[in-house]
């Protein structure tokens, strides 16, 4: 085990072909987000290198700009650590996601056809299933996916470009905190699908309005026991 926290063969070597310094970024930004590196661990140049099998440099460039969105601390004469959000910035950020994810369940089923149904009931299935067999990381993924299958359903360009800024991070607060949710996150996905299927688009806001709030308070509340 390295000190970066991840056993060895966790991580797949990267193929050289294409942009490398962009691949190293993606595969950090993807450890970080999932919390396989976690909130303020070191994180150390060298063995990142080593577990990515590149040099030194990409790593040093993606660290920086990793740094730079907020998800890396660079301190001086110390090095680089996970970022450790505040709880204001978990409220914010959760606060913004709720906006955009009541409008795309809105515009959801203001357009979704039969096809659209079926791959969330699908993915709704997939989510209960890891659940079931508490499979976190399963859960947290499946979650993801049916997000962001609600926002590719609701069409609009703009709107998916902006949940792209904050869906990564909205992943990053879930992690903690999907055990908890567990079967009732899935429960509440059921009675969206159903407001979609309906083309009832105030249900569908008013589901995924208190869904993304549930998430919110529940991430707050995950230091207490309750």
């Amino acid at each position: 085990m390295l000190s970066t926290g991840l056993p060895q063969g966790a991580v797949p070597k990267l193929e050289r072909p294409g942009p490398l310094r962009e691949r190293v970024y993606e595969a950090l930004l993807e450890l970080i987000s999932t919390r396989a590196l976690r909130p303020g661990q070191h994180l150390v140049e060298s063995e990142l290198a080593g577990h990515l099998g590149v040099s030194r440099q990409p790593v040093r460039e993606a660290l920086q700009r990793l740094n730079t969105e907020g998800w890396v601390d660079l301190r001086p004469a110390q090095g680089a650590f996970v970022h450790e959000p505040t709880e204001d910035e978990a409220d914010q950020l959760l606060s913004v996601r709720t906006l955009l994810e009541a409008e795309a369940a809105r515009l959801a089923a203001a357009n979704s056809g039969a096809a659209g149904i079926a791959a969330l009931e699908e993915l709704c299935a997939k989510g209960e299933q890891a659940v079931a067999d508490d499979d976190v990381d399963l859960a947290v993924a499946t979650n993801a996916a049916f997000h962001a299958k609600v926002m590719e359903l609701a069409g609009s360009v703009v709107l998916s470009e902006l949940a792209g800024q904050v869906d990564r991070r909205a992943r990053w607060y879930y992690t903690p905190v999907a055990r908890r949710r567990g079967t009732r996150s899935w429960i509440e996905h059921r009675s969206l699908i159903a407001a979609i299927s309906s083309r009832d688009e105030r249900r569908a806001t008013e589901i995924m309005r208190a869904h993304t709030e549930h998430t919110r308070k529940t991430y707050h509340q995950r230091e207490e026991g309750q």
